[in-house]
């Protein structure tokens, strides 16, 4: 039997069809797992509900209050929680250092490193022991692009709270990491790529020669929250 086949997972931030969270949430559904897919766009996130058998759950990543209400929901549908999956992000652009305002700095700190405490927090007690958390951070945070610094910075918070979380949730056999993509082909993204003659200028540094997709990061979160052999 599949290892996730009827494993409870809550995936944040899958409203976006061409975004990291959509693709997690599709895979953990397509491997057997019993989904609560979660997006401040609540019409989303039921249609892929919908597709999926699971239940839709209308959160906002910076809230604490609808995080927790997100962990009661698959509780009280489900009665535990196996995996849990914050994919929300926003707009990477976020200016220099000499310019980037306090309300955009706060903007980002609130969804990339508040929002993850609360996740973190929230989803763990949920699981209580035996389980697994995924985060997103970002290559930028510890390879620097231009005019990225808020977000990037809040992107290295996250990365600091998984370490701490780590050791804190260790001992339950809490599993807890953060993914770090590079250049995805995803909704939030397109914005970077929209100028002609950007993608080459971007890619020509990848081994590869593209940009990575979706799916490749769901494949990353499956084997996080799977065992050492998915």
């Amino acid at each position: 039997m599949d290892y996730f086949q009827d494993k409870v997972a809550v995936v944040l931030g899958c409203s976006a069809e061409a975004g990291m969270g959509y693709a997690i949430a599709r895979a953990l559904g397509q491997r057997g797992a019993k989904l609560v897919v979660a997006a401040r766009r609540f019409e989303k996130v039921q249609a892929l509900a919908d597709m999926t058998g699971g239940l839709a759950v209308r959160c906002d990543a910076t809230k604490e209050s609808d995080i927790k209400a997100l962990a009661r929901a698959a509780l009280d549908r489900y009665g535990r929680v196996d995996i849990a999956v914050n994919a929300a992000g926003m707009s990477l652009s976020s200016g220099k250092i000499a310019d980037v305002s306090d309300s955009l700095l706060q903007d980002l700190l609130q969804l990339n490193y508040f929002g993850n405490v609360y996740f973190v927090r929230h989803m763990a007690e949920a699981i209580q022991k035996d389980g697994a958390i995924v985060l997103f951070s970002s290559m930028s945070a510890t390879h620097p692009l231009d005019g990225i610094v808020g977000y990037a910075c809040a992107k290295a918070a996250t990365d600091c709270l998984v370490r701490y979380a780590a050791v804190e949730y260790g001992p339950r056999n809490i599993r807890i990491n953060s993914i770090l993509p590079g250049l995805i082909w995803s909704e939030l993204a397109a914005p970077l790529f929209s100028a002609p003659g950007v993608e080459p200028v971007l890619t020509k540094e990848i081994p590869l020669g593209r940009l990575g997709h979706p799916e490749e990061a769901a494949q990353a979160a499956l084997w996080m929250c799977g065992p050492s052999y998915v």
